[in-house]
């Protein structure tokens, strides 16, 4: 019985795993796109950072369902600490390319957006059948 309960949080801990890669390649495939189109027109550059944040948030949305579709159990939770995890990695990611490991309200907003955005995308995945 021991082992069940071991191989059902391993099992849990992949899925969580192949939700964030899957939220961070479509968030890079998106990106891509983004700069391609920023490239080839006439778009301001002031647009760049509410896009950045709405395509984190849509691909933590669409991670955070696909574990919890997958889970089909507690979407808000499991959504909630994709949205967290993923957050974190883009963090200390960026924090380790900029030298900066601070916090500002950006950063705040960012991960709040993130968790919430897993949250809602957890509950669609256990709900919508």
């Amino acid at each position: 019985m021991e082992e069940l309960k071991e191989n059902v949080g391993i099992n849990k801990f992949l899925v969580m795993i192949k939700g964030v890669c899957f939220s961070i390649v479509m968030t890079l495939i998106m990106i891509l796109i983004l700069s391609i189109v920023l490239s080839f027109s006439n778009v301001k550059e002031n647009v760049i950072m509410p896009s950045v944040i709405f395509i984190s948030s849509f691909s933590i949305l669409l991670g955070g369902f696909l574990v919890a579709k997958k889970m089909n159990e507690k979407g808000i939770v499991y959504g909630s600490i994709l949205g967290l995890v993923y957050m974190a990695i883009l963090y200390l990611i960026s924090s380790i390319i900029n030298f900066d490991f601070s916090l500002n309200v950006n950063a705040i907003i960012m991960i709040a957006l993130g968790v919430i955005g897993g949250a809602i995308g957890g509950v669609l995945g256990v709900n919508l059948k």
